[in-house]
């Protein structure tokens, strides 16, 4: 279906279908083209993504997905019910040694060079007022719950765990609230380009891809703090030199200021993982994905004692100046 999509709204014949993961991609000499679903998505945001996406190529990084126009010059495509935007790759792979810290520090200084004002795919300054909405909501659900009999383990797992969650979320909010009214932002604290969920695999697979359509314009610390709980969640045991490395390669570019690490200490902080693990659960129809998070709630309360002391000595694993830039604790996760 859409290599026909390439060659009738394209003009473009592609050779053979490449698995690109959660993309299709299709692959023509050099060329790497993903199909991109861009159903509500708007045009100002597309347009948007183009801008972006050009100013980036400007300032040398090659790697980035270009948007092509169809053959009427749209930047969306409106193919068989559906709208579809696609991007051009080069077959570049990935380098074997990368150095994802460095290559991120670099992608985010050129993304603080934008010269215009970035609107529909802005973040900076939002995460207090959507983690409040998010708890809200989520606080909403479980006195709703409250007192009824759980209909079953993950129900029970979700009503005795809440508080405990809603409190780290609450000291995350405080967190931020006096980073923002304490410290003055320096340069390398403008906007930039971000991820709305930078990890290790979002610049890792069969070729060297930065997707657009994964992109927001954000605080840096966004995407080091993801990086961060990704990793860490991936093996707790093992985490930590490569926690270190990563923010020493970003730091090898670009020093972090005291208000990048209270923004990215504040976003640690900020329990997602349990958020998402729940809201994933009261949204699925899967039977097996309920099994699947239900495993994971499990797996998260088990490893809280663990989540609390890497919090508590996060900023001591990362050699953050907490001396000179006076980086506050937060002291219950001391004891």
């Amino acid at each position: 279906m859409y290599q026909k999509m390439l060659k009738e709204a394209y003009g473009i014949s592609a050779d053979s279908e490449v698995s690109l993961g959660r993309y299709h991609g299709y692959k023509q000499n050099e060329g790497l083209y993903i199909i991109m679903a861009a159903n509500g998505r708007k045009e100002q945001e597309i347009s948007e993504l183009s801008r972006m996406i050009d100013h980036m190529h400007q300032h040398g990084d090659r790697h980035v997905s270009r948007l092509l126009p169809d053959k009427q010059g749209r930047q969306i495509c409106d193919w068989q019910d559906s709208q579809y935007c696609v991007l051009l790759n080069r077959a570049a792979p990935v380098p074997k040694e990368m150095k994802t810290g460095r290559k991120l520090a670099k992608f985010h200084m050129r993304g603080r060079r934008i010269p215009f004002k970035v609107e529909s795919l802005n973040r900076v300054g939002e995460w207090k007022r959507l983690w409040e909405k998010r708890l809200d909501q989520m606080e909403q659900v479980w006195s709703g719950k409250l007192y009824i009999p759980p209909e079953n383990e993950f129900e029970r797992m979700f009503i005795e765990s809440f508080p405990y969650y809603m409190g780290i979320a609450e000291n995350a909010i405080q967190y931020l609230a006096d980073a923002e009214i304490d410290e003055k932002p320096l340069q390398m604290d403008s906007g930039t380009v971000c991820h709305e969920r930078f990890t290790n695999a979002v610049w890792r697979g069969k070729y060297f891809i930065k997707n657009p359509f994964d992109w927001v314009f954000d605080h840096g610390s966004r995407d080091l703090a993801e990086w961060v709980r990704e990793r860490y969640f991936s093996n707790i045991q093992t985490s930590h030199p490569d926690i270190r490395k990563f923010l020493s390669e970003y730091q090898s570019v670009s020093v972090l200021s005291p208000f990048s690490w209270r923004l990215l200490y504040a976003r640690l902080l900020i329990p997602l993982h349990y958020f998402e693990c729940i809201e994933n659960y009261y949204i699925t129809h899967s039977e097996q994905m309920k099994h699947q998070l239900e495993d994971q709630l499990r797996k998260y309360l088990s490893q809280s004692s663990d989540h609390e002391r890497f919090l508590g000595s996060f900023y001591q694993l990362c050699d953050a100046p907490v001396k000179a830039a006076k980086l506050p604790a937060v002291d219950w996760l001391l004891r």
